[in-house]
């Protein structure tokens, strides 16, 4: 990877999956998710409305300045459309590791935990729990090797941590491997990106504008038969037309 940077050819590969408006990080759960952050309680696995509180729910200030950094640079703002900070991917993410997703429901927790293979799923503990473990794990890996936290250092530095990240060659010390937190960062990141502007990123539906989906719209009929042709009508989200916007 060229400086640690994904480009967006890479990102909407890696997305590909995910750019028909993915729900929540790690799938959806078809029933109602009682007192349970991010949305209120009695309300159903999608919020009826955005979550407009200012600030992270879940992230501290020092997980925070981390996941903007890398955020930024494996989806960088360039001439073609905001990046993932610009679209709000951070706070898609602070969202996630706040509510059930974050405490791993739909993932097997239970002893024992022996070490398996990767072709067996998900080998880690609850993704809340990952991001904790391995943020400051990566700080301080990067505190002891170049003298700053990540993100401190000039993003061609933050490009040669995030590329020993994913190649599994920085040594965290700690129970989360770099390969696999690189994985899971570069996964929620592309989520984020594309997901419906209701779980707080894609602000402004920037990753839909970019590849030209048409998001929630109701009726296509008009436009089956146009094949090879760009639907020429904006993106809607589950909101309406304007998406979500920051303020």
């Amino acid at each position: 990877m060229a400086q640690a940077e994904v480009s967006r050819r890479r990102v909407l590969a890696s997305g590909a999956g995910v750019a028909s408006a993915v729900g929540i990080a790690g799938g959806v759960r078809a029933e109602t998710l009682r007192q349970r952050l991010p949305w209120a309680p009695g309300a159903a696995d999608r919020p009826e409305s955005v979550d407009a509180r200012p600030g992270y729910l879940f992230f501290t200030p020092e997980e925070a300045a981390f996941v903007e950094a890398a955020v930024a640079r494996l989806i960088p703002s360039d001439a073609l459309g905001p990046g993932g900070l610009e679209a709000g991917v951070p706070r898609f993410i602070d969202r996630q590791l706040a509510g059930p997703y974050g405490q791993g429901e739909r993932f097997y927790l239970n002893a024992p935990n022996p070490k398996g293979e990767p072709t067996q799923g998900w080998q880690m503990g609850a993704p809340a729990q990952v991001y904790r473990a391995a943020v400051a794990a990566v700080n301080r890996h990067v505190l002891d090797a170049r003298g700053r936290l990540f993100a401190a250092l000039a993003p061609v530095d933050q490009d040669a941590v995030l590329t020993s990240l994913e190649k599994g060659e920085a040594d965290l010390k700690g129970p989360v491997a770099a390969k696999a937190f690189f994985a899971l960062l570069l996964q929620n990141s592309v989520e984020g990106y594309f997901a419906d502007p209701i779980y707080g990123g894609n602000q402004d539906m920037a990753g839909w504008r970019l590849v030209g989906f048409p998001g929630a719209r109701y009726d296509y009929s008009g436009y089956v038969a146009a094949h090879g042709q760009a639907f020429p009508l904006p993106p809607v989200s589950l909101q309406g037309r304007a998406g979500w916007r920051r303020s």
